[in-house]
């Protein structure tokens, strides 16, 4: 029989040794591009979209301005300002983000962590990210978040960026 007990959730501080070192203001800033889909939570596409990005970075703030473009040509555009707070620590502000998003980053990972009123046709619904983004050696940038409502889960959000 096979129990999980004393199963460990994973931490940001468990890549603290892992290269490359991702520093979220210097990934981000200038121009980025990202492709993503979005599976429900039984595995079936449900969305693909493209994502270009400029980031502004002055030494205190963040300013992402996203520009989405799903395959249904839908558009919709986000402006992220996100303040670093420490070496590890990130929050972050936009206007369909409930609150303050935060993020945690050592080695080469971001967790970040939000919740967010999500358009769905005609309504909203609030929900959680729990995104993980991981720098690799080649300058890839992959994210995976997970999309909740109350504990339950939703979906997933899987992106590639690139430079």
């Amino acid at each position: 029989m096979i129990t999980l007990t004393g199963c460990m959730q994973m931490k940001p501080t468990d890549f603290k040794d892992a290269k490359p070192r991702f520093v979220l203001e210097e990934f981000f800033e200038g121009q980025t591009q990202a492709s993503g889909i979005f599976e429900d939570r039984f595995g079936n596409l449900r969305r693909e979209f493209t994502v270009d990005i400029n980031g502004v970075w002055d030494g205190e703030k963040l300013v992402l301005n996203e520009e989405f473009f799903y395959s249904d040509g839908e558009r919709e555009r986000r402006v992220w300002t996100i303040e670093k707070i420490d070496d590890h620590t990130y929050q972050g502000r936009a206007d369909d983000i409930v609150g303050v998003a935060t993020g945690e980053s050592y080695g080469n990972v971001l967790n970040w962590q939000y919740y967010m009123d999500l358009k769905v046709d005609d309504s909203t619904i609030r929900v959680h990210f729990d995104d993980w983004m991981y720098l690799q050696p080649s300058g890839v940038m992959l994210n995976r978040a997970k999309v909740s409502k109350w504990g339950i889960e939703l979906g997933t959000v899987t992106l590639a960026f690139t430079k």
